[in-house]
């Protein structure tokens, strides 16, 4: 019988997309988004397993929970997560949100429709941040503009990934609607490159995640805590500039991820904007 172990990726948190744990945010809370990242990347490597079946799946992931909610000790990574909660008096909510994505990952292949792939969202991405702010103690006041900007990141990861989810695991997540209002098939995913049809999909998809960033944009003003304030306003910055390749660039053909060496520059201008936003702050 396979274990969770046994379908780990060996990815860590410095292959993402997006900053986890960096060194802006403060010592102290490290352990706790670590924990979390940990257990979120192991369950996420069990769903996304490209050979083990569906309900094997659901069997490993259910063996998260049972860790995370002290039924046993069989995942150290759930142990680790569940001890750190309760030492911090922190809700095992966001961990056991984010297990319903995964499990809704080993068997639901398609979305009708934008609200039907939000609703994903609010259990695959919304909850990181809601647990990130949590470690920070700031106010639930600020989860709207966190769920803005959690999703968005998610469909720029669709969007990115759209061919390798459906050539790799038959998963979908471009509304079936925007599909048919273009006249675009699912197998056009297979391709090598975007039919106009496809592209076009693409472009809209990424100009609604457009609106979800214009909303998210006021988020790091709405953080007590500046480290972590000028961490959500990198994220910010370079989601918003991925999400602008998305209007015009084909992801079955070219590169829709950020370089290393364009990062700077980005981190920059994100400062930049996070400094001003601030200064105007304290002088209000």
């Amino acid at each position: 019988m396979t274990e969770v172990a046994e379908l780990a990726s060996g990815k860590g948190h410095k292959d993402e997309n997006f900053p986890v744990a960096s060194v802006i945010i403060a010592k102290e809370h490290r352990p706790a988004v670590m924990a979390f990242y940990n257990f979120v990347r192991l369950a996420d490597d069990v769903s996304d397993n490209e050979i083990a079946p569906p309900e094997e799946k659901l069997r490993l992931l259910d063996a998260l929970r049972a860790s995370l909610e002290g039924e046993n000790d069989a995942v150290r990574q759930g142990v680790v997560l569940r001890e750190l909660q309760k030492a911090r008096g922190l809700s095992p909510v966001h961990a056991l949100d984010l297990l319903e994505a995964f499990r809704r990952d080993c068997t639901k292949l398609r979305y009708t429709d934008w609200d039907d792939l939000i609703d994903y969202c609010r259990y695959s991405a919304m909850p990181v941040g809601r647990y990130v702010l949590d470690v920070h103690g700031e106010s639930k006041d600020a989860w709207p503009l966190n769920d803005a900007l959690c999703a968005a990141l998610q469909v720029i990861n669709h969007l990115q990934d759209c061919g390798k989810d459906y050539k790799s695991l038959n998963r979908v997540y471009l509304p079936q609607d925007v599909l048919e209002k273009h006249g675009a098939r699912v197998e056009d995913l297979a391709g090598t490159q975007c039919t106009p049809a496809l592209k076009a999909v693409i472009a809209e998809l990424a100009a609604k995640n457009g609106e979800l960033l214009k909303t998210s944009a006021a988020f790091a003003a709405h953080i007590r805590s500046k480290r972590l304030a000028l961490e959500v306003a990198l994220i910010q910055r370079f989601a918003e500039d991925l999400n602008t390749w998305l209007l015009t660039r084909d992801p079955l053909c070219e590169r829709v991820h950020h370089k290393k060496s364009e990062l700077p520059a980005l981190a920059l201008s994100a400062f930049a904007r996070f400094l001003a936003g601030r200064f105007k702050g304290d002088r209000a």
